[in-house]
């Protein structure tokens, strides 16, 4: 195994502190652990490389799984209390007609529906019941350089920011900061990759009142268009093939809007909104797992264990719930301030088949549905079993609930 960590600084320290647990990375794994372990008076520190939690065409979906989970946290009804939108299907849109992929609404659960709401709300509504706590503490724009290793076991790490160089001691450091993960990469942790066959763009574009509600997949000679209802605007998601954007750029903007109202004709006296390339995300698409999630003294969570593909926006889900199933498993070791090896195992072993299950439903889908429409121009077919709603419930179930349900012990 790679071995990038240090023990002795090659420059000042600041101050030192001392925790508990330390989570690095404030996304949707990071905040909702620091929130769970907090609330069982376990003494937390997380930390945010960034100043602030805004970032553009994060994942704003928030299916019924996390739901119930802000249920058992008694939080959910103050949640649905932000501005949001609700989808309860998801239909694929060809020249030809509309499938129904997932109905939300035969699910037998009290949120029947995505919930749709900017990711910086969710986090920032998290943070606000962490800070309940006194033994909940946020450092934000701290940039994690360094892990600190003794005899071969992790012990903490050190970062940047706030004047100078800081060191945080911990029984437990829990890395939850996403696809780029340093916590990964300073570790040496292996995974393994796979080649999904597509790429996205985001961008956005107007939403008239009398539009359709959203969660619908535009398909039509060689274009995939996804819409996605963020109230007075579009969240659109143009999928091209991997390597594709370089060529697409060359084309120039124009061709690129009209690819877009090719797909979506009601487009077209909305899309010269888009005026420069500054307006659209590339999202390179990635899909991976690493083959052992954890080392004494550090585990990896969400993106940062297991980087999702956006098929289906199932990835805050799994990452929350990987969060809940680390704060059942670990928060009495961490009280008992004796975390093991084995302990950290378990939480890989929970959450290990369903991420893989998850994985393999979505190369599924971009194998069946969008690699073939990518690379011909021919009218798309929907597969057959899309036409009957007791199997539709299948995919409704796997991408609202997951594979296995998970729940907050208290």
């Amino acid at each position: 195994m790679k071995n990038d960590v240090q023990t002795n600084p090659t420059h000042d320290i600041v101050d030192v502190q001392t925790t508990n647990c330390c989570i690095v990375g404030g996304g949707p794994a990071g905040v909702v652990l620091a929130l769970l372990l907090a609330r069982q008076g376990i003494a937390v520190i997380l930390l945010e490389a960034h100043k602030d939690f805004d970032r553009d065409f994060r994942g704003d979906t928030i299916h019924p799984s996390v739901m119930e989970i802000m249920q058992e946290l008694g939080l959910s009804d103050r949640l649905l209390q932000l501005p949001h939108h609700k989808m309860h299907q998801i239909r694929i849109q060809t020249p030809q007609e509309t499938v129904t992929l997932a109905d939300f609404s035969h699910l037998k659960t009290s949120y029947p529906y995505i919930t749709m709401l900017p990711q910086v709300k969710f986090l920032e509504f998290i943070i606000q019941e962490a800070q309940k706590y006194p033994n909940f503490q946020l450092v934000m724009g701290a940039n994690v350089q360094e892990l600190i290793e003794s005899d071969g076991v992790i012990q903490g790490v050190r970062y940047r920011g706030g004047g100078g160089w800081h060191e945080i001691r911990a029984i437990l450091t829990v890395g939850a900061d996403g696809r780029h993960s340093k916590l990964r990469q300073l570790g040496g942790f292996e995974s393994k990759e796979s080649s999904p066959p597509m790429d996205v763009l985001w961008f956005r574009l107007p939403r008239h009142p009398q539009d359709a509600e959203g969660g619908m997949g535009r398909i039509s000679q060689g274009q995939i268009l996804v819409m996605l209802n963020r109230g007075d605007e579009w969240q659109m998601g143009y999928v091209i093939p991997k390597g594709g954007y370089h060529q697409i750029r060359a084309a120039g903007l124009p061709a690129f809007k009209e690819s877009i109202v090719i797909a979506a004709p009601e487009l077209s006296a909305r899309i010269e909104n888009l005026q420069d390339w500054s307006q659209i995300a590339f999202l390179s698409v990635e899909s991976s797992l690493v083959k052992r999630w954890y080392r004494q003294g550090m585990l990896l969570i969400g993106d940062a264990a297991h980087v999702m593909s956006p098929v289906a926006g199932v990835g805050i889900n799994y990452a929350i719930q990987d969060a809940v199933v680390t704060a059942n498993l670990i928060s009495q070791p961490l009280k008992n301030q004796q975390i093991e090896l084995h302990h950290l195992a378990q939480i890989q072993r929970q959450r290990e088949l369903p991420t893989r299950i998850i994985q393999a439903f979505q190369t599924l889908i971009q194998q069946r549905i969008f690699a073939p429409v990518l690379s011909s121009h021919q009218t798309f077919q929907p597969p057959a079993w899309l036409r009957f709603p007791i199997l539709r419930d299948i995919p409704a179930r796997l991408i609202a609930l997951g594979v296995f349900p998970v729940h907050v012990q208290t």
